[in-house]
């Protein structure tokens, strides 16, 4: 596995989709942080300083909409790309306010969320 030396931070509450996202990337080489939950991302932004965050829209104690907002606050200047199940525009016009990009996780594969997360670092 060559290692692309490059940190993700994956903020998903659902544990499963967690772990093979997680895989996935690790595979891919990514170096990775985890949380659960908005205010667990927020605190392993802060902390970790990612260079691209995946962001889930709807979680508990902080959705993701709040969460990219108090991101662009702290000034960290990570990209981020949202990830949802919802195809709502009002959610997705929200996110779009903090964001550039998002996926509908119904709508990709995992394959195609590592794709993009190297296109959207740069990586061939």
């Amino acid at each position: 596995m060559v290692e692309i030396n490059k940190k993700i931070l994956i903020v998903e509450d659902s544990k499963s989709y967690l772990w093979v996202l997680s895989q996935a990337l690790m595979a891919a080489g990514f170096i990775l942080a985890t949380a659960g939950n908005g205010e667990e991302g927020l605190e392993s932004a802060k902390k970790e300083n990612p260079d691209l965050i995946l962001l889930d829209i709807t979680m508990p104690k902080m959705d993701g909409i709040t969460m990219s907002q108090k991101v662009k606050e702290a000034g960290i200047k990570s990209p981020i790309i949202f990830l949802t199940n919802m195809s709502d525009m009002n959610h997705i016009n929200d996110a779009m306010a903090t964001s550039t990009d998002y996926m509908v996780k119904a709508d990709v594969s995992v394959e195609d969320i590592v794709a993009r997360v190297k296109d959207k670092l740069n990586i061939k």
